[in-house]
Parts: C-alpha cells; structure tokens; sequence
C-alpha cells in the first residue's frame, strides 16, 4: 500500500488502520504493527501527517462511548510512533448506527456537552503525545458548520492542541455552488490559522466524488487557500486507478491559483 501511494505521486499519506484490515481505534494494533507500518511509508518516501481516530464521540451508549474513547486515548499515545502529529476526529451524532448521519438531538445542549466531556479527555491526550487534534466540520454531526466550529475553537482557547480539518465540499450543495467562492472565503477568514489541513474531494448531486470530477472550482479553493500557512491536503474518495490522476490535478490547480 506505502509503494502504490509513492508511485501515485504523493508524499504524504493520511492514515487509517482499517486500510489493512485492522479498527480505525487501533485496539488491535500493537508496537510492532506500528513500527512495519512507519517502516513501510519510510522506505516509499511517503509521511504520515496525520492519523484517523473517527469514532462517535458523543454516541448515545455511554458505556460503548467510554470504552472507544478509551481506545482513542491509546492510538493518540502510539501516533508520534508513525512520525504523525494530527489524530483526526469525529465530532459524533447522536445516531446510534451511523457516526456521519444527522440526528434532531445533535442540536440539544446536553449533547455539546458530552462532545465537551469527551474532547476533555482527548485533548489531555493530545498534549501528552506532543499531538493536536484535527476536528472536521460535517454537515450530519454535531459541529456541522464552520460557525459551530468557531465557537468550538473560542471555547477550548487558543492554548488547546485542536485545529480544523477543512473539507470545502462539506460546504457546500449544488444549489450553493454559484456562492462557493464566498462560502469558503468566509471559512477562512472564521477558522485562519486554526485550518491545520485540507480533505479534497467533490461536490455532486448524489453520492461521492473525486476532486475534479464534480463542481468545486478547485483554482479558486487554492486562491482562498494561499491566505493560510501550507497544510496537508487529504485526497478522499479516489480510487487507486484515479489517485495518479487526482494528485496531478491539484497540483495543476495549486500551480493555476499561485500564478493568479
């Protein structure tokens, strides 16, 4: 897997331990799982930035949201192990099936709660490993916008080790498409030097897509993007067929929005 993302062209990978078949958590994963897999990305001359700790932070079972934040705790001590500084995470729903599915309760105050609680533990986490935690605005969870995410960020304070994971098709629908310039300029300007990285993929009527097979102007997200300090771009939803061609684009329109 390390090689075929070399050879696609990239030099840094996002990591999830579910790519090889193991829990996103890690509660299988082990010392020496960890050091082949540093080993594995060293030896193709790939990075790994960051590391997926998505689990449902604010799951309604108590005792299961105990348990996997425990878990989270764990796989945040062992990814400086992988040469990662960023765990990436899950602000939850109250869905008890699907942690990216919205729910009516996601909006009550006992939930923010609960997501308080818990990022609690994890930031205390975080600071032990010498990692910060990247939290995703996403339309179904609990912080679903970047406003949410704003006040998430003035409430745990400018000290905490959390940033935002910036995904400008989470932003956005069909029907905004002719605002996206304003939309994720606006974004910007709330969360600046908070955006500690970047998903990359599109915007379509249904389903998931590739960046650049849908209608996100990607020039014009770069040119938005050029006013932050450089941060890792996640590539999501490509195929390995189309990963080549998927790092080639955004490197094309990285190249377009810098001579603009």
């Amino acid at each position: 897997m390390a090689a075929a993302v070399g050879c696609a062209g990239y030099a840094l990978a996002h990591w999830n331990f579910a790519a090889i078949g193991l829990s996103t958590l890690g509660e299988d994963v082990d010392d020496t799982c960890v050091t082949t897999v540093r080993n594995a990305f060293d030896a193709a001359g790939v990075r790994i930035p960051s590391v997926s700790a998505t689990y449902n932070v604010i799951h309604p079972d108590v005792a299961l949201r105990a348990d996997q934040t425990a878990a989270a705790v764990r796989l945040i001590g062992l990814v400086p192990a992988l040469g990662a500084d960023v765990v990436t995470l899950c602000t939850g729903t109250r869905d008890p099936e699907n942690m990216w599915r919205d729910h009516p309760d996601n909006a009550l105050d006992d939930a923010w709660t609960d997501l308080r609680r818990t990022l609690d533990i994890l930031l205390e986490a975080a600071r032990d490993a010498g990692a910060r935690l990247g939290v995703e605005p996403e339309p179904g969870n609990v912080v679903p916008n970047v406003g949410i995410a704003a006040r998430l960020l003035g409430e745990l304070g400018d000290d905490a080790p959390v940033g935002i994971v910036l995904d400008p098709a989470n932003l956005l629908s069909p029907d905004l498409i002719p605002m996206q310039e304003a939309i994720i300029g606006e974004a910007i300007e709330l969360l600046g030097s908070r955006v500690i990285g970047v998903q990359a993929k599109d915007v379509v009527v249904s389903g998931y897509s590739a960046a650049g097979c849908g209608m996100l102007d990607y020039p014009a997200v770069f040119t938005q993007l050029a006013r932050l300090d450089p941060v890792p771009v996640i590539v999501q939803d490509a195929d390995e067929s189309d990963a080549a061609r998927v790092h080639a684009d955004l490197l094309r329109w990285y190249s377009e929005a810098s001579l603009g």
